[in-house]
């Protein structure tokens, strides 16, 4: 049986259990509040009511494709009579019901879909009906406040997550300053030059730190770098104009990179893009 839950119903300790998100409550448990000790004589007599057979075989009617309505008119024509009576096994076996669930063991006894349940309180006592249909959805409610502080709690946590990974991301994004030996280093083509300001790398290194990737390295840049690679590429040619020599236009070219990076990272309009 799935894990049982108890409820405190005027001094009664009444057990109930979910199963298929459907509620199961001790008819059992429920009759205790007449007679603790002759609650299955209890319950055969609410089962002999032929009342208590129209409620519970619209139940099975609406809610078990596999119910046996023919044995069940059987017993509704029975019912009522003096010689008259009905268990639950008998019940279960004769009409293949699924309301109505007989348990063995550590937790067995009668258990019943919570309508089924509800029905049986209101015959054997009204106010004990209002204080077990009470305290029941009392603790319903406690459990759904408890799923939604969780869910709340992991929507929360996925933020924090996502935000913690974006971040990272944008960090590796954004250029890294260039040392002097990369500065100083003689660039056989302007590409490579702009590769190396916006990306830290040659198009010749890359290719040998990514052999599984297809393309180049401009092929994977994201639209930030792009934008950037492609103002980069105007601003070169004005400092090849002005006579600067290619160390000089490196470590602008890589500076101006790392500062339109930075604001491009956090810019709305770019991420709509994507």
């Amino acid at each position: 049986m799935a894990k049982s839950k108890t409820i405190i119903v005027k001094g009664i300790e009444v057990v109930f259990y979910e199963k298929n998100k459907q509620d199961f409550i001790s008819l059992t448990d429920i009759a205790r509040h007449r007679d603790k000790d002759r609650s299955d004589y209890i319950l055969q007599n609410w089962m002999r009511n032929t009342s208590t057979i129209e409620f519970i075989g619209l139940w099975e009617s609406f809610n078990n494709p596999d119910f046996n309505s023919i044995e069940f008119d059987g017993i509704k024509n029975k019912s009522g009579s003096n010689s008259f009576s009905l268990t639950p096994k008998r019940w279960i076996a004769s009409t293949n019901a699924i309301g109505i669930v007989s348990k063995t063991g550590r937790y067995g006894g009668t258990f019943a879909h919570k309508d089924i349940a509800f029905e049986f309180a209101s015959w054997l006592s009204a106010e004990f009906k209002f204080y077990l249909i009470k305290e029941f959805q009392r603790l319903k409610d406690d459990e759904n406040d408890r799923l939604k502080l969780e869910w709340s709690f992991q929507c929360t946590l996925a933020k924090v997550n996502y935000n913690i990974h974006t971040d990272a991301i944008k960090q590796n994004l954004i250029p890294k300053e260039l040392d002097k030996i990369k500065i100083n280093f003689v660039y056989a083509s302007e590409a490579d030059l702009l590769n190396m300001a916006l990306f830290g790398t040659t198009a010749k290194q890359w290719r040998e730190e990514h052999p599984d990737l297809e393309g180049n390295i401009r092929d994977t840049a994201t639209i930030e770098q792009l934008v950037v690679l492609s103002n980069l590429e105007s601003l070169n040619a004005v400092f090849i104009h002005q006579g600067q020599t290619q160390p000089e236009r490196l470590i602008q070219l890589n500076t101006i990179a790392i500062t339109q990076m930075k604001a491009l990272v956090n810019n709305k309009q770019i991420k709509n893009l994507k």
